[in-house]
């Protein structure tokens, strides 16, 4: 399909930071190879971007919007054109391919005279248009002019080219509805760091978010419920019937259409996920006859509906379509039919995750579909679902995909497997021949806690951006030509807001970026770190939101054989100093300095904890009760 390019301004205000001397200590994420050479080229008013003659419309709308983005910052009105003979900028597509770029790689050499950024396909020159961004000062991030300052771009040699076709980021817009706008937003976002794939979890619990013209109940019913201002916009208190149900929203297909339409200017692909057979009580809501049990149902709006236990769960409230009710195939038919055409991507993603099946195992009608079938657990119930929603995704010439639940019955050789589970059901999933894309909780779950526990909102697990960083799609014994990729996950229970949502993706979304994008070798943590607070210097000039959670001491205890009580400190980011208090006080850099775990004092009640570096304060302080401190003690 053809891309058009023409709403890129907001992309191209690309990361990274000011060129030093060590270019590639700015660039997220690493290029293959960069070469740095001596001087720097300066971007002026006289500056020409041209691109060849004979190029395709996509380039000469980049080259279009690459003017207007500079503008902004520089507030140069940069020409453009074809062949330029004074181009300080070229856009060129290689006439003779290089096999190693493919489709998405470029070539960037930045000399004295000019900037030159050749590809295979408009793809490559898109990414490689980001880097640039990347290379030159953080102020160009302003939205406004900035004046006194020298645009230069250090001289150097860029051949760079993605490790992973699939390079996704997941929103959740279920859980809490984002506009059009703000998905538009965080699609821009997004490819500042080479980022293609967008994977909306489009239906859950909680709403219903795209509509679906011949079930209209979906989104008059299923995408509202009562609206809440307390925990997470979601507090768990009992609807009153009488409540407006004014909370919520969805995407009409025109919609849709639109963000599809933008991403694919943005060379980005959009994967919808219909969430199913689990997760669908606002369906349910909609529809009650698709439940085994029927009755009324209420879209989620925070009372308990799962029991969570150790090793497994189960429904409070039925929230599943029903396996053996032909109505619901007859509905996912009519869902499909839909909102195939709105996609051009060739997956479609249905869930699968945490079915509860304590509902299915009292259904009579599922007794009998087992006795039908053959089937004699429930994870086989659930394969026999998710076989015949293959079969209709597959007749709307799409693959099907799901989580990586959908393995547990066994599943047909054609359905492709999201891991999110840890790496277990990847690693399964590729010697079983199924193409996997990587998004374990353990490394790529970007809702969890980012720092310590006690200064962040309480989410039930965390993640660092070291252990984010060390993410490695391709585990040990998978074979990497059935892995397609990776993905960071954002889920939105806990997140109600886009500034709290940008909080919680950047910047350990960076490291997702980092493990799709670099070859394997070329990562390294502190290199990682250097770059990230580079960023940092750039989001506070484009005042995007982000977590400097990174800067925060690692707070962790143990205790010696006499059952005395030791902190023990750490920091994510090297060159910090700990500086630690027990009678109350705030501590600053002349208190006692962390170098070995500390003795907590019998009669201590708080241990207050700061980071510093280079004399200044540069986390956020932590008070911590040493009777949380005792309860962090591993247990043996």
């Amino acid at each position: 399909m053809k891309k058009t390019l023409l709403p890129l301004i907001l992309v191209l205000g690309i990361t990274a930071a000011h060129a030093q001397s060590k270019p590639n200590a700015s660039v997220i994420p690493v290029p293959a190879s960069l070469i740095a050479n001596s001087g720097t080229f300066t971007l002026t008013s006289n500056t020409v971007i041209s691109v060849s003659s004979g190029s395709s419309s996509e380039l000469d709308n980049m080259s279009n919007q690459l003017s207007k983005v500079l503008q902004t910052a520089t507030g140069f009105n940069l020409k453009t054109g074809h062949d330029a003979p004074d181009a300080g900028i070229k856009l060129e597509l290689l006439a003779t391919p290089y096999a190693s770029l493919g489709n998405e790689g470029y070539r960037l050499q930045v000399t004295p005279t000019g900037v030159i950024i050749s590809a295979n396909k408009p793809a490559g020159i898109f990414y490689g248009i980001q880097s640039f961004m990347q290379l030159l000062p953080k102020e160009i991030e302003s939205k406004t002019l900035v004046n006194n300052i020298s645009w230069t771009v250090p001289c150097v040699t860029i051949d760079d080219q993605p490790r992973f076709g699939w390079r996704g980021l997941m929103l959740d817009v279920s859980r809490h509805f984002f506009t059009k706008e703000e998905v538009k937003k965080f699609m821009d976002d997004m490819v500042k760091f080479k980022f293609n794939l967008l994977h909306l979890h489009l239906t859950d619990d909680e709403g219903w978010r795209i509509e679906i013209k011949s079930l209209p109940k979906l989104t008059s019913v299923g995408a509202w419920r009562v609206e809440r201002n307390g925990k997470w916009a979601n507090s768990p208190k009992a609807a009153d019937d009488s409540e407006p149900k004014t909370y919520g929203g969805f995407y009409t297909q025109e919609d849709i259409k639109e963000l599809v339409k933008y991403g694919q200017d943005r060379f980005v692909t959009i994967l919808p996920e219909i969430d199913v057979p689990g997760h669908s009580l606002a369906a349910l809501a909609a529809y009650p006859e698709l439940a085994c049990t029927g009755g009324e149902h209420k879209v989620f709006q925070g009372i308990p509906i799962m029991n969570w236990f150790a090793g497994g769960f189960e429904a409070i409230v039925e929230n599943g379509l029903c396996p053996a009710n032909e109505k619901v195939y007859e509905f996912l038919d009519k869902v499909f039919t839909e909102v195939a055409p709105l996609f051009p991507f060739e997956y479609i993603h249905m869930g699968g995750d945490e079915c509860a099946k304590n509902f299915w195992a009292k259904s009579p009608a599922v007794q009998a579909l087992m006795k039908r079938e053959g089937l004699k657990t429930m994870p086989e119930v659930e394969s026999y679902f998710v076989r015949r929603v293959e079969k209709i995704v597959n007749s709307k010439g799409k693959k099907l995909m799901g989580w990586d639940e959908i393995l547990e019955g066994g599943i047909s050789p054609t359905a492709h497997v999201m891991s999110w589970r840890g790496v277990k059901g990847g690693i399964e999933a590729a010697k079983s021949k199924h193409n996997v894309v990587m998004s374990p909780t353990t490394f790529a779950y970007l809702d969890y806690v980012q720092g310590e526990p006690l200064l962040e909102a309480p989410v039930y697990a965390s993640l660092r951006l070291n252990k984010a960083y060390s993410f490695e799609p391709v585990q040990e014994g998978m074979d990497a030509k059935y892995v397609l990729g990776g993905q960071g996950n954002q889920w939105t229970e806990q997140i109600a807001n886009y500034r709290n949502l940008q909080y919680m993706t950047w910047p350990r979304a960076l490291a997702i970026a980092e493990a799709t994008w670099s070859p394997k070798e070329k990562k390294d943590w502190n290199s990682f770190a250097s770059r990230v607070e580079k960023q940092f210097d750039r989001w506070d000039i484009s005042d995007d939101k982000y977590s400097k959670a990174m800067y925060d001491a690692i707070v962790e205890a143990s205790k010696d054989d006499k059952g005395n009580l030791y902190a023990n400190l750490s920091t994510e980011v090297s060159g910090m100093n700990i500086y630690y208090s027990f009678d109350e006080s705030n501590p600053d850099n002349y208190y006692p300095k962390y170098s070995k775990p500390v003795l907590v004092p019998k009669d201590a009640v708080t241990m207050k904890i700061v980071t510093y570096r280079d004399g200044k304060q540069i986390g956020k302080q932590i008070n911590i009760p040493v009777t949380e401190l005792a309860k962090r003690v591993p247990k043996k």
